[in-house]
């Protein structure tokens, strides 16, 4: 197997029928949630099962979200979802990462840009949000207010306001895109990605970056009651810019999943990797898998 940094061959063994042979290699998964596990609607059954074959066989699962809100949060929502409780043993998500800087404003006047159901996010850390973007010392971006109707254009101008008073702007969810149940939404990366080309500046929790993958390393190294090293963990994710680069960058192995996000309909698994991945500057995964599947 390669080492995270090398670049895999584009050849038919690059494409993955099954996670099973990593699963040696491994003694720690890191997966995404959204677009692996479930798909905001139903779960990926085939993913459930192979996080539980994983952990029968003595594996542990940490769930890495970019979820904008507190693990407890995620995991009410993965019941919800209908997600197997024996299919993980904890999550880490963006939401657990972004409470520290928010914890931070303390005091100050912070507008919440996002859903209601994101509010969570800010219990108990004396941070309220209620401020608008005329008197706002600070925004908070989950997502967007209504991301079934609503694009990053519908915030120009919220945004231009924030940069017009040097705002600053926290993102707790770095995702741009996913996909839910076939269609691909906006999520709060995207609106921080159109401050930030206004010329804002943007604070962010989760992956690419490093700490969500510091917190789960060492809750990794908690539950299986040793640390753990980073050749044994293996990240599983349908991301490019945030599950893989981030896993590769902290220097761990990836398997991206595909996806509606990158992979074109119809488009074959092989043709999709070298599209994706050939590329020198591409961020590079070991293999790839059309479905997450033991």
């Amino acid at each position: 197997i390669s080492s995270p940094r090398s670049r895999p061959q584009m050849t038919d063994s690059f494409v993955l029928p099954s996670i099973a042979p990593l699963a040696a290699t491994s003694d720690v998964w890191f997966v995404d949630i959204w677009g692996v596990i479930h798909n905001g609607v139903r779960p990926c059954a085939s993913s459930v099962t192979a996080c539980q074959a994983f952990r029968k066989q003595g594996g542990t699962v940490l769930l890495v979200t970019n979820a904008p809100r507190p693990r407890d949060s995620v995991r009410r929502q993965l019941d919800r979802v209908g997600v197997a409780g024996a299919a993980y043993d904890e999550i880490v998500s963006s939401g657990d990462v972004s409470r520290e800087l928010i914890e931070a404003c303390a005091g100050r006047r912070i507008l919440h840009i996002g859903p209601e159901r994101d509010l969570p996010l800010f219990a108990g850390l004396g941070a309220v949000p209620g401020a608008t973007a005329n008197d706002a010392e600070v925004a908070v971006c989950t997502g967007l207010y209504d991301d079934e109707t609503e694009t990053p254009a519908d915030y120009a101008a919220m945004l231009a306001t924030l940069k017009s008073r040097a705002v600053p702007m926290i993102c707790a969810n770095p995702d741009r895109t996913v996909e839910r149940d076939g269609h691909i939404i906006y999520c709060a990366g995207a609106v921080a990605a159109a401050y930030e080309a206004l010329g804002g500046t943007v604070s962010y929790a989760g992956k690419p970056f490093q700490p969500i993958y510091e917190l789960a390393l060492e809750l990794a190294g908690t539950l299986r009651s040793a640390p753990v090293t980073r050749e044994r963990v293996l990240a599983i994710g349908d991301g490019i810019a945030t599950d893989i680069a981030g896993a590769v960058n902290f220097g761990v192995r990836a398997v991206f999943i595909a996806s509606g996000v990158h992979v074109r309909l119809g488009e074959s698994m092989a043709d999709a990797a070298a599209r994706l991945f050939g590329a020198k500057s591409a961020p590079q995964p070991i293999a790839v898998m059309s479905e997450f599947v033991w």
